[in-house]
């Protein structure tokens, strides 16, 4: 190989280099990353300011909205509650009408035996010291239940001179009375009670028919 070959050799690889360099270099017109983030940046519009009336109307609208809906909750929430008050009285007043009827029950079914004491104790006729020993035992234990009575709002009824009143009173007898006028109680044949009120027990009466039919003078014979 001639030294003319060796030296061309060497000669061509830095223009070989030069070329690819200038290959990788970017064209002085094309635009760099900057420039094209500058260039979008400047393509995008600008937004139109809102017009201050638009903005009002929009806002009055959206306050309406709400006002509208905070009223519905505000219905609701009332007829809610009034629901739930009228559900406690409702459950208040059954539980008391049961509370009642339950002291009524249990009361009705000890009344006979007060019956059977009070005329125990009217039939007693004490003459000597044993036998006022038992009268007074009597007196004592009338008088505790009568007391436990009063304190569970339990009261007898006072009839006798009072106008019959079928609420109360339950007609057993009627007779002619010259000393009471029509439908007027005359007699107790069963005492009433009353419990707070309320009708415990309707008093067995005898009530006056008013004075009988007025008897024709005899006509004397001739």
């Amino acid at each position: 190989m001639s030294d003319d070959t060796v030296a061309g050799s060497g000669d061509s690889l830095p223009t070989d280099q030069a070329e690819l360099q200038a290959d990788q270099q970017i064209p002085p017109d094309q635009p760099g990353p900057q420039d094209q983030a500058a260039a979008d940046t400047a393509a995008v519009p600008e937004q139109p300011a809102a017009d201050p009336a638009s903005r009002v109307a929009q806002l009055e609208q959206e306050l309406t909205a709400l006002r509208e809906q905070h009223d519905n909750l505000n219905g609701q929430y009332m007829r809610l509650a009034a629901d739930f008050d009228n559900y406690r009285k409702r459950q208040s007043r059954d539980l008391e009408d049961q509370r009642l009827q339950i002291a009524c029950n249990t009361l009705s079914e000890i009344l006979p035996v007060v019956d059977n004491f009070d005329r125990a104790r009217q039939q007693l006729n004490p003459q000597h010291e044993e036998a006022q020993t038992l009268h007074r035992s009597y007196q004592g234990l009338y008088k505790q239940l009568v007391e436990v009575f009063k304190q569970l709002g339990v009261s007898p009824m006072r009839v006798e001179g009072e106008a019959f009143d079928p609420s109360l009173h339950e007609a057993v007898l009627r007779e002619p009375s010259d000393q009471h006028p029509e439908d007027v109680v005359i007699e107790e044949l069963q005492r009433g009670y009353q419990l707070n009120g309320r009708v415990l027990r309707h008093a067995l009466v005898k009530v006056s028919m008013g004075p009988g039919p007025a008897e024709q003078p005899q006509e004397q014979g001739g």
